[in-house]
């Protein structure tokens, strides 16, 4: 049974799924920033505030997708500059 001890060489496994996860959830809660944004904008009948409240929703929705995905191209960019490319996979043995 030695196949089941956790050792380090998972933690690169472990951390590429944690990224997985966290990556669903920000793309989750910018659709949910998105329907509530809807629902408001739909049920506003015409008040100004509540209109400025259901676009702060799509503004708020948009700049984090963007922010996560801004941090892939920032990643990528490093990882030309450097020459070290194993970092876009987020592997731990970079030689």
């Amino acid at each position: 049974m030695q196949g089941d001890v956790a050792t380090l060489s998972c933690i690169p496994v472990v951390f590429l799924n944690v990224l997985t996860a966290l990556l669903a959830f920000a793309g989750l809660t910018a659709l949910a920033m998105f329907i509530l944004g809807s629902f408001k904008m739909i049920s506003a009948g015409g008040d100004a505030k509540k209109l400025a409240g259901a676009k702060n929703n799509f503004k708020y929705g948009t700049l984090g997708l963007i922010i996560v995905l801004l941090s892939f191209l920032i990643i990528d960019i490093i990882a030309t500059v450097t020459g070290v490319a194993c970092i876009k996979t987020f592997g731990f043995g970079c030689q």
